[in-house]
């Protein structure tokens, strides 16, 4: 671990959502590492059990919390046994979230459209809102994962729907980040690019070539790395940044970390 990261968080409690994979794991795991004690929120008991062991193996604090964040009643159920537990909360990541259905316009069924907004949009509002009276206490922190989709590109064939459930939740935290701005909170936004993640388990992709004639970049189309995807680590990393008190003064700002992908894409 860098020397940075160590004790930065020491006596902070963190709530992640998607920790069970990808983006939200590595943040679990950072934070910990960190000195911060996590709540490891997801919708499978399996995914929550293995990350908080990897957690505690690594002498970190972690308390397991599976809920579908689209729920209401689980999600607030899932905050107070994290009040219970600890009695306070600083962080949170609002980092679940699906692909969903990959297709053009007329073949999105309405039910489709309605799980992606479900978990992406409507996942991140029920986080914040359950959160926000604990973090009401003493201030925090509140970094919500976007995507450079919807935000900066919008070239992928098909992503209609989950396009605009990052567009909206960039704007949901620029107003969150001025509503709460009185309370100590800071909301701010991270948009990766191609990271190494397995959200391409929850995309289903149908006649992609009818929304639209394929878009050839040149090689190397994420510029900073010659075309290789990035890491979770690192978006971990930046995300660590947005909660440390490293960035007191920074709210309402969304930051892109693609390696320059969407200047060439956008």
């Amino acid at each position: 671990m860098h020397t940075l990261f160590k004790d930065s968080l020491a006596g902070k409690v963190a709530l992640v959502t998607g920790a069970g994979s990808g983006i939200g794991k590595a943040t679990a795991k950072l934070f910990a590492q960190a000195g911060a004690r996590v709540g490891v929120l997801t919708q499978s008991p399996e995914e929550a059990e293995a990350t908080c062991t990897e957690l505690r193996h690594a002498h970190g604090e972690a308390l397991e919390l599976v809920a579908d964040v689209s729920d209401a009643r689980q999600i607030a159920k899932s905050i107070q046994s994290l009040q219970d537990t600890w009695g306070r909360l600083d962080i949170v990541v609002a980092n679940a979230g699906i692909n969903g259905l990959w297709a053009p316009v007329d073949e999105i069924g309405e039910s489709d459209w309605d799980k992606v907004f479900a978990v992406n949009l409507k996942g991140t509002f029920l986080t914040v809102k359950h959160s926000v009276p604990l973090l009401k206490m003493n201030g925090g922190a509140i970094v919500i994962v976007s995507s450079v989709n919807g935000t900066r590109i919008f070239s992928n064939a098909g992503a209609s729907a989950y396009a605009t459930t990052k567009a909206g939740q960039l704007a949901f935290a620029r107003m969150m980040a001025l509503e709460l701005a009185k309370h100590r909170i800071r909301v701010n936004t991270v948009c990766p690019g191609s990271i190494e993640t397995n959200i391409s388990a929850s995309t289903t992709q149908h006649d992609l070539e009818k929304a639209r004639e394929p878009v050839v970049f040149p090689e190397g189309h994420i510029p900073l790395t010659d075309g290789k995807a990035g890491s979770a680590d690192q978006v971990a990393e930046l995300i660590w940044f947005l909660a440390s008190g490293l960035s007191t003064h920074i709210t309402g700002a969304e930051v892109f970390i693609d390696g320059g992908e969407s200047l060439l894409q956008g």
